[in-house]
């Protein structure tokens, strides 16, 4: 796959999503949430316009999809993106690429937060796959485990539906991501939609963070992720287990 290909504009009527205008057609997303303000998949990187729209963003929810959860063995497959004004895009990893300069530009902006929810998996993902340092970045689950303690259950899923009262569709989270260029309507649902919600999840739950004055140690857990994130990456995940 080369150059920046996306899929051309569409009604998407059964889907609910608004297609942004691209180069050409694949797959559209199903999904029964609302439609976001403007969706797009881009092959390899983002394009100049996506770049700086999305650089306009104070926050960013990012996530990342790969063969497998191994890193080195499990290739990176496609990340995505979502803004607070509800712009979300796709960008597919083609197998072997390399470099993604525009996505690396963006995740290593200092200015711009970026938010995961289990940011060791993802910032090791975009590290071992296309050499990008995120910084500086938000892990909502790292938040919810610090912030949520009434509770044992920290998943996206669960998460998203208490704070901010959306309940995600996740039966296309084990896929054959690899096959990147014929992802079907479900994985592309899927993709979008695990992170147009994080934003909303991110700001609870740093207003519950601030309240119990645990807001400081969370930003200092979030400064350790990508030392987990790099020993994960060279098999040295369990180093502090006892």
């Amino acid at each position: 796959m080369g150059g920046q290909a996306a899929l051309s504009a569409l009604d998407a009527t059964m889907a609910g999503l608004r297609i942004a205008p691209m180069a050409s057609p694949t797959a559209h997303p199903s999904s029964s949430t609302s439609a976001p303000a403007s969706f797009a998949v881009f092959d390899d990187d983002l394009d100049p316009a996506w770049l700086a729209l999305l650089s306009e963003a104070s926050a960013l929810a990012v996530d990342t999809e790969a063969m497998g959860l191994v890193h080195g063995r499990d290739r990176l497959c496609l990340v995505q993106i979502a803004d607070a004004r509800d712009n979300v895009c796709c960008i597919r990893i083609a197998r072997g690429q390399r470099l993604a300069p525009r996505l690396q530009k963006l995740m290593e902006n200092p200015a711009i937060e970026k938010v995961f929810h289990f940011a060791r998996f993802d910032v090791a993902a975009l590290g071992e796959g296309l050499g990008i340092a995120v910084n500086p970045l938000f892990c909502t689950k790292v938040a919810s485990r610090l912030a949520r303690t009434y509770s044992s259950r920290h998943g996206l899923k669960e998460v998203v539906q208490e704070l901010v009262g959306v309940e995600l569709d996740k039966q296309a989270q084990s896929s054959d991501w690899g096959r990147v260029e014929e992802l079907g309507e479900a994985q592309l649902a899927y993709a979008a939609n695990d992170v147009r919600f994080l934003l909303p999840a991110y700001g609870r739950l740093q207003e519950i963070l601030e309240r119990e004055d645990r807001l400081e140690l969370a930003r200092r857990c979030f400064a350790c992720i990508p030392v987990f994130s790099e020993l994960d990456r060279r098999r040295f995940g369990s180093v502090f287990e006892h």
